[in-house]
């Protein structure tokens, strides 16, 4: 697939925000689970709040100018009452946050195990359009931003909304008159706000691009060090590196600057109407329509209705900030699932040497030239048939094919008759395994990275070197002796990516590795061109002892291989060419022929 194909994980930016947030509890239930008590309890806390204002107008009213002079009991008695209020206020405050960071990161963990799950689930064409830093982030920084948002900024726009409801309401109560000033005053800033957010909200979504992007550069340097360092080329890949952390920086610094202006907008509109309300205030309080409490009241409620304006503007900038990575989370899980399971229960496929066939098959990439056309290719049962041909020729995409990572364009892939489309990828798994030329190996110990050919259940976080299982596996092999030549035995460490290990012992892993899958078909990519002479004879003895009563497609790249195979298949451009038995082949006028003399003369 080409660099330019869509695959659907590219954010929406003609989604509303309403509707990212309506899919993400969709897609997290666990989010919204408890909210009525929870906003119940914000309202409670918000009215803890409100309290003051009250018991300020009250003590000013009728305690400290009361008929007959202050009235001292009733002024303990009034602040008394406000502070078990705020007390209580902050309580169901704190009891507020607990709820919400509990239910947001029970949803924030459904969403990382789905995102996960997603992008394994996705095929080798569709991962292989984005960068493996780019994919990470979405599983990974792209959900801190919802969860900042979540369980910072949902409880204070939460209790913000309430607070901003509740100070109306008893500003209403106190001066109709000034209420209205207050409203008016920031009627400007709510019918800009929108229009602010929109750019807020483009904004930040091209810097969780950036970010994306720069993530997948990065590990994209640390991963290839050695061919950077190989090839003297630290210094260009250190200017594509600055130059994608600088567009990064840009980004974040043009969002920031625009959430700047915005909250700036906030403070000086706030400030404003402050100023207003008190002109105006003491004009009403010296015209007798406002009494000092209900002033002091009032003007204790424009802070209480301002601040929160000013906090949900930053929070709704902040919003804007999670929405953008929600919608790349999104992106990933609404990516189609092109290998996937049958709609029905499946095939049944029993446990045996398998008889595969490749049915008039076809691929190619999306938007590229055929890769395979009109393939006929059967494989009878416990055989093992090698395929050679030029690079490029389409080899490795048979094997791919046949291992189900990725579908045909046309014809079938059969197992024992079966479409391998109609059978479940979990028992698929089970009877077709792939060992590829560079087997990956995780950073851990020889025996934990042997046991990951164990299947599901029976496999521990961390086996034992002391398996019998794994040992079993070395020995039959026979692979004890290289095993413990080894500093720690099967304790041993294999590194990052088995960097602690040669090519040819990572192949001796993933070997082993698949011995202990015990899988009815081998796909074997074979890699003992580059090993020494040691290692190819441990090699070619494991692989004795891994494909016995085994069905096998190899592909060669060593004619020796091809030398003893049952059968030999040769592509060419993507065409079987010629398909027979190595002696039959070698004797015809034809591309096998001659690879086999260029061969013979490069090994004399």
């Amino acid at each position: 697939m080409s660099a330019g194909t869509s695959t659907g994980m590219s954010p929406t930016s003609t989604a509303s925000v309403r509707a990212t947030l309506r899919h993400g509890l969709r897609v997290s239930p666990e989010l919204a689970q408890g909210l009525t008590v929870t906003i119940l309890l914000a309202v409670a806390a918000a009215v803890g709040r409100v309290l003051v204002p009250i018991a300020v107008q009250q003590t000013v009213d009728t305690g400290i100018l009361a008929e007959g002079g202050p009235d001292t009991a009733r002024v303990v008695t009034l602040a008394t009452i406000a502070a078990i209020g705020l007390l209580l206020g902050a309580a169901c405050s704190a009891v507020v946050n607990i709820r919400l960071f509990r239910s947001s990161e029970a949803g924030l963990l459904t969403l990382r195990r789905r995102a996960f799950r997603h992008v394994h689930d996705l095929s080798v064409l569709t991962r292989d359009t984005e960068r493996r830093g780019s994919l990470v982030s979405r599983v990974t920084s792209d959900v801190d931003t919802i969860s900042l948002f979540v369980q910072w900024g949902g409880i204070m726009l939460l209790v913000s909304v309430l607070q901003i409801g509740v100070a109306t309401v008893l500003m209403a109560v106190y001066s109709w008159q000034l209420t209205l000033i207050v409203y008016l005053g920031f009627l400007p800033l709510a019918l800009v706000l929108p229009v602010l957010q929109k750019r807020v909200n483009r904004r930040y979504s091209f810097v969780r691009e950036r970010y994306g992007a720069m993530l997948g550069a990065v590990s994209e340097a640390v991963v290839g060090a050695e061919t950077i360092r190989a090839y003297g080329a630290a210094g260009r890949t250190q200017r594509r590196i600055d130059g994608s952390v600088s567009g990064t920086r840009r980004a974040m610094v043009r969002a920031q600057n625009l959430v700047g202006a915005t909250f700036a907008s906030g403070v000086l509109v706030a400030n404003l109407v402050l100023a207003a309300v008190i002109v105006l205030g003491t004009h009403l309080g010296v015209a007798g329509d406002v009494s000092a409490g209900s002033l002091l009241a009032f003007l204790f409620l424009v802070q209480l209705f301002t601040g929160p304006v000013q906090m949900a503007t930053e929070i709704l900038n902040e919003l804007q900030n999670a929405v953008a990575g929600w919608r790349r989370v999104l992106g990933v899980l609404e990516t189609p699932v092109e290998v996937a399971d049958p709609a029905h229960a499946g095939a049944p496929s029993p446990r045996a040497a398998a008889h595969v066939e490749l049915r008039g098959v076809h691929f190619a990439y999306p938007d590229g030239p055929p890769v395979l056309q009109d393939v006929d290719v059967v494989v009878p049962a416990g055989s093992s048939v090698a395929v050679v041909g030029a690079t490029g020729s389409g080899k490795t995409t048979i094997a791919r094919l046949v291992a189900r990572f990725m579908d045909p364009t046309d014809g079938a892939v059969l197992l024992d008759g079966t479409d391998v489309r109609d059978v479940r990828l979990e028992h698929l798994r089970r009877r077709v395994v792939l060992v590829p030329q560079e087997g990956f190996l995780f950073d851990g110990t020889l025996a934990e990275n042997i046991a990951y050919g164990l299947r599901g259940e029976d496999l521990a976080l961390h086996p034992s070197p002391d398996d019998p299982r794994v040992r079993a596996a070395i020995d039959a092999l026979g692979l004890a002796t290289w095993v413990d030549e080894l500093p720690a035995g099967l304790a041993t460490p294999v590194g990052q990516r088995g960097e602690s290990l040669s090519a040819g012992e990572r192949q001796l892993v993933a070997l082993a590795r698949a011995y202990l899958a015990d899988a009815d078909v081998l796909l074997l990519d074979e890699a003992t061109s580059a090993v020494d002479p040691a290692t190819e004879v441990r090699i070619a003895r494991a692989l004795g002892g891994l494909t016995a009563g085994r069905t096998t497609i190899t592909i060669a790249h060593r004619l020796s291989t091809a030398e003893a195979a049952d059968a030999v298949v040769v592509v060419d451009r993507g065409r079987v060419v010629q398909h027979g038995h190595h002696d039959e082949l070698v004797g015809q006028d034809g591309p096998y022929a001659q690879m086999h003399a260029a061969w013979m003369a490069q090994t004399r």
